[in-house]
């Protein structure tokens, strides 16, 4: 099984996301901060098939999810979705890296540190 990303259950946002990291020093939490510039799920057709109600980050160990998601407008019109995900604890920084390293594999990504 692939790992993907989708705002709408069923449907996979096929833009590929700008991702920033952060850890506490001791390594207990963090954030993940995703950036999707012209998101495919902004097109009015996909309006259809349901709303957005959180990013689902979904690979064979289950479905990773956040509910904070906002939408970038620029002169009115929709130009990125960025999405926040809070990693309360060492096991949601593992379970998330691996599903990153999931989902960079499936999509042909590379981890750069800053």
């Amino acid at each position: 099984m692939t790992a993907h990303i989708q705002f709408i259950k069923g449907i996979d946002e096929k833009v590929l996301p700008d991702i920033r990291l952060t850890r506490s020093r001791d390594g207990s939490t963090g954030t993940a901060t995703f950036s999707f510039k012209n998101a495919n799920i902004l097109d009015k057709s996909l309006a259809l098939n349901g709303e957005i109600t959180g990013m689902y980050m979904i690979d064979e160990e289950g479905i990773i999810e956040t509910r904070d998601v906002n939408v970038n407008f620029v002169n009115g019109k929709p130009q990125a979705v960025e999405s926040i995900y809070i990693m309360k604890s060492s096991y949601d920084w593992g379970r998330f890296m691996r599903f990153m390293e999931r989902y960079a594999k499936s999509n042909g990504l590379i981890f750069t540190k800053a």
